[in-house]
């Protein structure tokens, strides 16, 4: 078990991280509830030493977060972390590595757990017997505490070893790029209006249809942020897909929606008809995306390949380089900011699959 300090008061981190180019972090949250997630723990390491830091006792915590920003973060599996920590700071490191995508280009599984890449590694087992723990909840017990700082105990040996291994390979460079894709705020910004794209079923409508899902989708992703809580809980997927394909015209239409409550619908039912109203005059001349044809198909088929062939010469996954979802989205969606066709990738893999196209 590491041995832990536990920092009540944030500020008191300020001097500690000082003298340190890089250090080990790690969160824990809470998200069921909530929209956006409550951060409830920080822990850092800076080598030999272990810190449990509370954000949750009302201190300003803007000069922690100057502090911590300062250093190279090391994290393992990074983009949650990025993400609570942006959301809840506004601010992002300066620059970070992470161990998951790290271990990923040098042939380990994808997608490696932290406690599978410290057995590898070290031949520690670490137990994950806190997944599921209530950080919100004070005080946290020995128990949890312990639990989070084992979650950073191993980052900065981990970056050691992984960055000495990729540098002899001349795959540093890769670790970095990849790890910095990571600290891109639109990643992490919430627009109400791309909502769309995450309802079920959506993307089979047209016309005005399509036009009123987008912008129900829309109106509900505003209400989960006004009110912080899951989109779910504001309005089902399966109620606005029936409001957009029954285009009720009054409120009292509302009431044969199935998962409408009557008490969304006092509140909300004005602003549910208005937008589905506002939504005939819109551009409404959306498309499903039609099935791939056969030469489309065959070109996924050879793009695989490629990539496969590729991978396979490195010694590493082929969804290292590029998964199906990337290719797909180059052969059926047109894609050219992939990742595949750009930074490292396009050297190696790219320009042979921009041929191809």
């Amino acid at each position: 078990m590491p041995d832990y300090t536990l920092v009540d008061h944030a500020d008191a981190m300020i001097a500690k991280l000082d003298d340190f180019d890089r250090v080990g972090v790690d969160t824990e949250f809470m998200r069921e509830k909530t929209f956006f997630a409550e951060l409830c723990l920080v822990q850092v390491s800076t080598g030999d030493k272990f810190y449990c830091v509370d954000p949750l006792n009302g201190d300003d915590l803007s000069g922690f977060w100057d502090s911590l920003m300062r250093p190279t973060w090391v994290l393992h599996s990074g983009r949650q972390d990025i993400e609570v920590v942006y959301q809840t700071a506004r601010k992002m490191p300066a620059s970070l590595f992470d161990t998951q995508i790290a271990a990923g280009l040098l042939g380990h599984a994808p997608q490696m757990g932290y406690a599978t890449l410290v057995t590898e590694l070290f031949k520690v087992e670490i137990p994950k017997s806190h997944t599921r723990a209530n950080w919100s909840k004070r005080p946290l017990s020995d128990a949890y505490l312990e639990y989070a700082a084992e979650d950073v105990e191993y980052l900065l040996p981990a970056y050691e070893v992984l960055a000495e291994q990729l540098d002899r390979q001349d795959r540093l460079t890769w670790a970095e790029e990849d790890s910095a894709t990571l600290l891109s705020p639109a990643l992490y910004d919430v627009d109400p209006f791309l909502a769309i794209g995450r309802m079920k079923g959506a993307r089979n409508l047209r016309g005005t249809r399509r036009a009123a899902a987008a912008r129900l989708a829309a109106w509900r992703e505003s209400e989960a942020l006004r009110a912080n809580r899951p989109r779910q809980w504001i309005v089902k997927d399966s109620a606005l897909l029936e409001l957009a394909s029954t285009l009720p015209s009054s409120v009292d239409e509302l009431e044969r929606i199935d998962d409408l409550s009557s008490g969304l619908i006092r509140r909300a039912g004005n602003d549910i008809v208005s937008a589905i109203e506002i939504a005939k005059s819109d551009d409404n001349d959306y498309a499903p995306p039609r099935p791939p044809d056969e030469s489309q198909k065959a070109l996924l088929k050879s793009m695989q390949k490629r990539v496969a062939d590729c991978a396979q010469s490195l010694g590493l996954a082929a969804e290292t380089v590029a998964s199906k979802r990337d290719l797909s989205a180059i052969v059926f969606g047109g894609d050219r900011d992939s990742k595949v066709l750009n930074g490292w990738r396009r050297e190696l893999i790219g320009e042979e699959l921009l041929t191809l196209l």
